[in-house]
């Protein structure tokens, strides 16, 4: 089969398209014929080094989370797929493997795609919407009628943030700039805060949630507009963050905690719901072909992707 591997740590230029082995699945998991993925920020950071701590040095390497495809096999212990079955869900950041023309999906993290979304638009699902859904959810308890502020609302894990936020009946004030507003509004915003304009940690308001959906603030500056049992969720673990994530789980008031993904099948069949509902929608600012995901990464490194990045792998 084809896919893009690495085989080293570098630029998107280690990125090369070439032929490999298929996969060979385990009891419990799906061969799927990958219709489609998706670069997350995480990838560019693997392909870097920068997580290596996580990945190691075992090449030469696929990346790729998020995927959409079609079953083609299922494992021994597999019942609740069938072969044919139209499919997303995502491989854990531990694991990868989808910029492939096939991969080895656990079932336990996989759903059956939403049937008013193309596989591009499925493919950009899961990583990003689990991580929103279980930030605010899970670790924030959000409860309706609650305020929430989204940092990087325009991205990724913003634009699923918002419309999730919306969902569960919250207040959402949208932090991004000012071209994306009207975007970000149709969402399901109510209000706009323009980072290149206002320190929204200087805000006179203050939240019961603060989702940090790119990593750029700190819980210790978060924390003067929060309300007196307000939670900020952060997407990115950080020096910084590490003492009060400890010692706010210990103590009364304020909490900082941190989202790490966890691909299930319930959360992604709720995502499923809400998607063909009409209360979500994928952003999608480009696609391109799977042979030219060194020029998907580049984009995604210049931090000006609306939405996800989605990624073609079979016509």
């Amino acid at each position: 089969m084809k896919a893009v591997v690495i085989r080293r740590y570098g630029s998107p230029q280690e990125l090369q398209y070439e032929e490999v082995e298929q996969p060979k699945i385990k009891p419990d998991e799906l061969l799927v014929k990958v219709h489609a993925t998706c670069v997350n920020p995480v990838d560019w950071k693997i392909r870097q080094g920068m997580l290596r701590f996580i990945t190691g040095n075992k090449f030469p390497m696929i990346l790729g989370f998020d995927l959409s495809g079609e079953v083609v096999e299922v494992g021994s212990a597999v019942t609740n797929f069938k072969p044919l079955d139209q499919i997303y869900g995502s491989l854990g950041v531990g694991k990868g493997g989808s910029y492939a023309e096939f991969a080895a999906l656990p079932s336990k993290s996989a759903a059956l795609k939403p049937q008013n979304m193309t596989y591009e638009e499925a493919a950009s699902v899961p990583v990003a919407a689990l991580t929103a859904l279980q930030a605010l959810r899970d670790k924030a308890h959000l409860k309706s009628g609650q305020t929430v502020l989204i940092n990087g609302a325009s991205g990724g894990v913003g634009t699923f943030a918002v419309q999730i936020a919306k969902a569960l009946g919250a207040e959402v004030t949208a932090v991004c700039s000012t071209k994306n507003w009207e975007l970000v509004k149709s969402l399901g915003a109510t209000r706009h805060i323009d980072y290149k304009q206002q320190d929204f940690t200087q805000d006179t308001t203050k939240y019961d949630i603060i989702l940090d959906a790119v990593g750029n603030q700190s819980f210790s500056r978060c924390q003067q507009v929060l309300k007196p049992n307000g939670v900020y969720v952060t997407t990115l673990p950080s020096a910084e963050n590490f003492v009060p994530f400890l010692f706010t789980a210990l103590l009364p008031g304020k909490k900082a905690k941190l989202i790490v993904e966890n691909p299930n099948t319930l959360d992604l069949a709720y995502l499923k719901e809400l998607i063909e509902a009409g209360k979500i929608r994928a952003v999608i600012d480009r696609t391109f072909p799977l042979q030219e995901l060194a020029a998907a990464h580049a984009y995604s490194e210049s931090e000006r992707t609306v939405g996800k990045i989605a990624i073609a792998v079979t016509a």
